[in-house]
């Protein structure tokens, strides 16, 4: 029986952190880096960089949902980066490193909102939650050397300082989800 596949779009910061945490989910058949929420057509990094296209870094995560649920695709992203800082990321600063959920139907909206109530109440963070929820403009993948970044240059100072640690994260806050490695 065909089970029609979840597209989540997701920006949390850099997306070689993002799509290398998602890429290692079961259920999850692929996450591509790129760009959207912005109003210039076809960007590309060097356009985006600068903080004034409105993009945001994003991943779109095509995952099968008889396996992973959107639910815990949001939880997910929202232990792998810090959605109290508005436009930033550490060090990454700038528009296009915000904290955003652009959803693709009702229901992923509606979970997305439920999702940032619940963890408002918790308490998580001190600071509140700024994670925006739009709705999904286009999609525009990010330069094929953006793809699998972590995985290509794992031993690069950024991804040892900046992803690796969230990959770790991942693994230990989520390891009855992982695909086998």
């Amino acid at each position: 029986m065909y089970i029609k596949p979840e597209i989540a779009t997701l920006g949390g910061g850099c997306f070689w952190c993002l799509e290398a945490a998602f890429n290692e989910l079961l259920g999850v058949n692929s996450v591509t880096s790129g760009y959207s929420g912005g109003q210039l057509d076809n960007p590309d990094y060097r356009a985006i960089c600068n903080g004034d296209t409105g993009h945001a870094e994003v991943v779109r995560v095509d995952s099968d949902p008889s396996v992973i649920s959107y639910r815990d695709l949001l939880a997910v992203f929202f232990a792998i980066h810090d959605p109290t800082t508005l436009n930033r990321q550490g060090n990454d600063v700038g528009t296009q490193y915000r904290s955003v959920i652009f959803y693709h139907s009702d229901e992923q909206k509606a979970l997305a909102q439920e999702m940032i109530a619940m963890l408002s109440r918790e308490g998580i963070w001190d600071q509140p939650i700024v994670t925006e929820v739009l709705p999904a403009p286009v999609f525009y993948p990010a330069e094929e050397y953006h793809r699998d970044y972590f995985s290509r240059h794992s031993e690069q100072p950024y991804c040892r300082a900046v992803v690796a640690p969230k990959v770790a994260k991942l693994r230990a806050k989520f390891s009855s989800k992982l695909k086998q490695r």
